[in-house]
């Protein structure tokens, strides 16, 4: 090729030629194959001609005067992709780096690109500096950030996409749900979150944990009481994900530093809406957000699916029935506790009776219940709900938890004096929930004659009916140290998990262990003569009310669980 032809040739490609690091012909025809294949200079001489593409990179840095950056060097996790169109990103092959100020600094491997840089600063109102890169470095990296966009809009199972698309989704207040601009409604988030949201649904998932680490980020599921990593999006996308939940949820998106709380509603039909609990964590790598999934037909599935044993759900419908005293539910967070009152307060929600609930938050929604959320910023916390509620002619008062003395001496007085009254605490047992209350300060005399019924219990996971298999190679000597009694293997069908595709590792659901005991009048002269957790134990034992660990058997021996699940939830 003449001098001529070679001053024809655009600025880089007569560089690349002047340095012999390609001929005039070689760079003449990657041009015209370049503009054939609507593919960049420079993309086209490594990938079709094999140039060695740190040689040219470093070339092109002196011809130009500009520094050349090793991108595989930058945590991706701080990439900026959001403020540009992964449309723009892929067609001119600029990938934004770093937005400082009002610079967005670009990396290309090609600075004649000056088309990428003036859309980009078009489109994001932002001034763009370019920054060299190698083309091999910069392929892998959008290579990468497309994979991301793949795990997005691939998601976690078949679900049909069309179907995403229809889902409403509504903040605490019910108000359309607002995106908040542009580079945080993008398509593959929104239809992410959401899929992660009916999946959960679907599974049957308790909660949903959204974790991000320093090199990684990963979605969990708790399904039947045990978490389950369900897929692992690229750690760069940890910033998009928390701001499109913290949007839904209605919180501030710009507050990183401190814990916020929200609500999502999600309707999946015209007569079915699932509620989620939203609460974001500040941690060393990022904001760590957990939903409680919140299904209001929980609470009106009936006390007959809940698990209790024949004498255990009368004793329940018996006291639900009188017109006062206390009836205390206690468990540890996740054992069920929130489930066993709504069903009792749907048993008790009739026309004829006032029912008011103080909670924090406010879980189920109930009509004809009047529910509070307590709220002690401005001064509404469980005391002070209770006392607006004994002037509001009650029936029926629920408390979400007792905590301090106050709350425990109002609710007390309010089961004394003619009122119905529900709550919970977090104790293990049911001797344990006396001695909890003795040891706040409440009178023995006020918790033997207000409290008439004290249920603890556990959820356990419920054996697979598909898959269970009868356990045989359990000895009998070895069930009775477990703590069966002959009479409880008289007709016992002991199963063991197995797993299939019905069931998760052998388990699908979960079934609650009751340890139901009244206050009768030894328990109630064991509590006015102060006896301890122990003594009154063992007279409830006497009485013939079973304690955690036998119910957990009477449920194996039914083969509705496996004994390593009864070991799991229950101390012998």
């Amino acid at each position: 090729m003449n001098n001529k032809a070679l001053g024809q040739l655009s600025g880089l490609a007569g560089s690349l030629v002047a340095e012999s690091l390609i001929t005039a012909e070689q760079a003449a025809e990657a041009q015209r194959q370049a503009s054939i294949e609507r593919m960049h200079f420079v993309q086209y001489l490594v990938e079709k001609d094999n140039v060695d593409g740190r040689r040219l990179a470093e070339l092109t840095s002196q011809e130009f005067g500009l520094p050349l950056f090793d991108i595989a060097t930058l945590n991706t996790g701080a990439i900026p992709v959001s403020l540009v169109d992964i449309g723009l990103i892929k067609k001119h092959r600029a990938l934004p780096l770093l937005h400082h100020g009002d610079r967005l600094f670009v990396a290309v491997s090609d600075p004649t690109n000056l088309a990428a840089l003036e859309e980009i600063k078009f489109h994001t109102g932002i001034n763009t500096d370019a920054v060299l890169v190698e083309e091999t470095a910069l392929g892998m990296a959008l290579a990468t950030l497309a994979e991301s966009q793949d795990a997005l809009s691939n998601g976690l199972t078949d679900l049909d996409a069309s179907y995403l698309d229809d889902i409403d989704i509504v903040s605490s207040e019910e108000t359309p749900d607002d995106d908040g601009g542009e580079s945080i409604d993008e398509t593959p988030i929104v239809r992410f979150v959401n899929k992660v949201l009916i999946d959960a649904i679907k599974q049957g998932a308790s909660d949903i944990h959204f974790e991000p680490y320093e090199h990684s980020y990963r979605v969990r599921f708790r399904t039947d009481g045990i978490l389950e990593e369900m897929v692992k999006p690229p750690r760069n996308l940890a910033p998009r994900l928390a701001a499109r939940l913290k949007v839904m949820s209605q919180m501030d998106i710009s507050e990183r530093r401190l814990p916020q709380d929200g609500r999502i509603q999600m309707k999946l039909s015209r007569n079915r809406a699932i509620d989620f609990r939203v609460n974001t964590l500040p941690t060393l790598y990022g904001e760590k957000i957990v939903l409680r999934i919140l299904d209001p037909g929980s609470a009106k599935m009936g006390i007959d699916a809940l698990g209790y044993e024949p004498y255990q759900k009368d004793m329940y419908l018996k006291v639900l029935n009188q017109p006062q005293g206390m009836v205390l539910v206690t468990g540890p967070t996740g054992s069920g506790k929130t489930v066993s009152l709504y069903t009792g307060l749907n048993i008790l929600n009739t026309p004829e009776r006032n029912i008011s609930t103080a909670e924090d938050p406010v879980e189920i929604n109930l009509d004809g219940v009047n529910q509070v959320h307590v709220n002690a910023k401005v001064g509404l916390n469980f005391a002070e709900a209770l006392r607006s509620f004994l002037r509001q002619d009650p029936d029926v008062i629920m408390v979400g938890e007792i905590r301090d003395l106050e709350t425990a001496e109002i609710a007390i007085k309010a089961a004394q004096t003619g009122h119905l009254v529900l709550s919970t605490l977090h104790t293990n047992s049911a001797s344990e929930t006396i001695t909890r209350l003795l040891n706040m300060g409440v009178p023995a005399f006020n918790v033997a004659s207000s409290v008439n019924l004290i249920i603890a219990q556990r959820l356990a996971r419920r054996l697979c009916k598909v898959c269970s298999v009868p356990a045989n190679d359990i000895p009998h000597a070895t069930l009775l140290e477990e703590g069966f009694t002959e009479d409880m293997l008289v007709d016992a069908t002991i199963m063991s998990p197995v797993g299939c595709k019905q069931c998760n590792a052998g388990y699908k659901g979960r079934v609650g262990i009751y340890e139901a005991v009244k206050i009768t009048p030894s328990i109630a002269k064991l509590i006015m003569e102060e006896g301890n957790s122990m003594q009154i134990s063992a007279q409830a034992r006497a009485e013939g009310f079973h304690d955690l660990r036998i119910a957990a058997l009477k449920k194996v021996a039914q083969g509705m669980t496996s004994l390593e699940e009864a070991n799991r939830i229950t101390v012998d």
